[in-house]
């Protein structure tokens, strides 16, 4: 696919099912991931790719922590089922170095860059995504559960799979909206 085009028609799916990429097409989108721009070449990216028996953990995972602040049953039954929405989830985790001239946000933007790389990489390979944050992303309770370190944080969820039912239409925007000049 045409590297602009593929820019420029990325669109997040409505819907998303099976097939997910394979071992050997996730290794490419992985080393997409890892051409993000990255200060002082920290690496604060990573990633846990959540599939088949992975899904149920994850929903267990977001059912305890909405039962165990209290949340009324249809949030739970919500959150209980988030992880069923697509055959895969790539879970965004940044990992925060100390460094003197390399800030807690750039590290967190050197991610954002690569979940960028990611869902670029996907729908080049006729794949779909969506990223999906709220409450289960930047969330201690949830991080714990998934055994990360005190320095990391979830900073997403990237649906992916491929796209079923209507897709979306690319939206037109009004550059000079956007864009100013000095």
């Amino acid at each position: 696919m045409d590297a602009l085009k593929n820019i420029l028609n990325k669109v997040s799916a409505r819907e998303l099912s099976v097939p997910y990429p394979s071992k050997k097409e996730m290794d490419t989108i992985y080393r997409a991931a890892l051409r993000a721009p990255d200060h002082a070449w920290l690496r604060p990216s990573s990633f846990i790719e959540v599939k088949d028996k992975g899904l149920e953990k994850l929903s267990s995972i977001f059912k305890k922590y909405a039962e165990e602040k209290n949340f009324k049953a249809e949030i739970i039954k919500k959150y209980k089922q988030a992880p069923f929405r697509a055959p895969m989830i790539l879970i965004l985790i940044n990992t925060y170095k100390e460094h003197p001239k390399v800030p807690a946000i750039e590290q967190k933007l050197s991610t954002a860059a690569s979940a960028q790389n990611i869902m670029l990489a996907l729908n080049a390979m006729n794949y779909s995504s969506i990223w999906r944050t709220g409450k289960l992303a930047f969330n201690k309770d949830v991080q714990s559960e998934l055994g990360l370190n005190d320095n990391q944080e979830i900073l997403g969820y990237l649906y992916i799979g491929t796209e079923t039912g209507k897709k979306k239409k690319v939206p037109e925007h009004d550059l000079d909206d956007f864009v100013s000049y000095l």
